[in-house]
């Protein structure tokens, strides 16, 4: 049966059962990507794990919520089309999802897509954890992930959803590393270091790149959930990092 949660009646949900909620964004990502590019990439993660995750572990069901896209986007708010509804009540929304699913279903994992989320999901997650529900979060990223709207999340789009990619319009943006960026990004968003919006260099990007940076998310995230130990910020991680 289909896992996503929206495509079941309220019977044909299984008891005790992994609900991963995808956690994405609504803001720009550049002149050539699409304002739910998070979202989107999120929701494929999500949906890659979900099958994948029974056949690790055959007695708990997984199932898929619909994502959660309006988030937490301040860097990207000068920017026309971005939607956030900042980190407060992103916060509460996470807290007030978790309690409610936490009345029917075993456990619940944020599979988050945008960088900007994460002071709002390791509080709420924290909170939560402190309530005693069974929550985590995990990150849809790999070593290969770049910065924003450049090769990698590119390619991802151009994988999922190639004909809401349009590449005539793709220019690397601001290619210094983040760290760098990092101090005018805090102060004064992203339009600050990028006037389009782009952090790298999307020119290059292709599908085939797009399926493999996708299987290698889905995968980390299945072992992550399968054996991952949450930390203090509720973010789940294999043991061998947690002595790192």
């Amino acid at each position: 049966m289909n896992p996503l949660l929206s495509r079941r009646s309220w019977p044909q949900v299984p008891e005790g059962a992994l609900v991963l909620v995808p956690v994405g964004s609504f803001e720009q990502h550049g002149p050539h990507l699409p304002l739910d590019t998070d979202t989107a990439i999120a929701a494929a993660v999500a949906q890659g794990a979900a099958a994948e995750l029974p056949r690790r572990r055959p007695g708990e069901p997984v199932l898929v919520a619909p994502p959660v896209t309006y988030a937490a986007s301040g860097e990207h708010q000068s920017f026309a089309g971005t939607i956030s509804i900042g980190h407060e009540a992103l916060r509460s929304m996470l807290v007030e999802l978790v309690r409610s699913l936490a009345t029917w279903c075993g456990r619940v994992v944020f599979v988050n897509g945008h960088g900007g989320n994460l002071p709002s999901l390791s509080g709420a997650v924290a909170r939560m954890r402190e309530e005693g529900h069974r929550v985590a979060w995990v990150p849809c990223e790999t070593e290969t992930v770049d910065a924003h709207a450049g090769f990698t999340e590119t390619s991802l789009m151009l994988h999922l959803a190639p004909d809401r990619v349009d590449m005539t319009r793709a220019a690397p943006g601001n290619t210094a590393p983040v760290a760098e960026l990092l101090p005018a990004m805090t102060a004064s968003g992203v339009a600050a270091v990028s006037p389009s919006g782009v952090l790298g260099d999307p020119t290059a990007a292709t599908a085939a790149e797009g399926e493999r940076v996708l299987r290698r998310m889905v995968e980390e995230v299945c072992a992550l959930v399968d054996g991952g130990v949450p930390g203090a910020d509720g973010r789940l991680r294999l043991v061998e990092e947690t002595r790192r």
